[in-house]
């Protein structure tokens, strides 16, 4: 016959004084995860976008039509080539974010912030695209942000 718990034995993956061990530190909670999982698919879909719409710039100089006068005046290739790099940088940020790599934060968070302002240069020649962009953009840096300020 076994014996009653008395009460002053140390329960298992605690220490005596009732603390909880180090071994159950370090466990990633639901929201941090879910939250990773949304910045990172979000990212890569900003990337893609990004991609396609500098593709879109390049490929036909006729896709996109010039405007008002805007201050930031380049190129419609010009422009292009900025949103294709800065898509492809952050698509590779976006993967990282995904396998959960620390500087994919805030290389993703710079990223971000970049392709919203390449947005708003370029809200002269696609004015509904741009500010759909950054919205998305707008989200990643909150999701992102959540993730840098928790520490996970």
């Amino acid at each position: 016959m076994t014996s009653a718990a008395s009460g002053s034995e140390p329960v298992p993956g605690t220490y005596p004084s009732g603390r909880v061990s180090s071994t159950d530190y370090g466990q990633t909670s639901t929201v941090a995860l879910t939250t990773s999982a949304f910045a990172g698919v979000m990212l890569i879909m900003v990337s893609v976008f990004q991609i396609l719409q500098g593709i879109a710039a390049t490929a036909a100089g006729t896709v996109y039509v010039t405007g008002a006068e805007y201050v930031f005046q380049l190129d419609v290739s010009t422009w292009g080539w900025i949103h294709i790099v800065v898509g492809a940088v952050a698509l590779a940020t976006g993967i990282g974010v995904l396998a959960g790599q620390t500087w994919a934060y805030v290389a993703g968070i710079v990223l971000a912030a970049l392709s919203a302002l390449a947005n708003f240069a370029f809200i002269p020649y696609y004015p509904v695209w741009s500010l759909v962009i950054i919205a998305f953009d707008v989200f990643v840096i909150w999701a992102l942000s959540t993730l840098v300020a928790r520490g996970d």
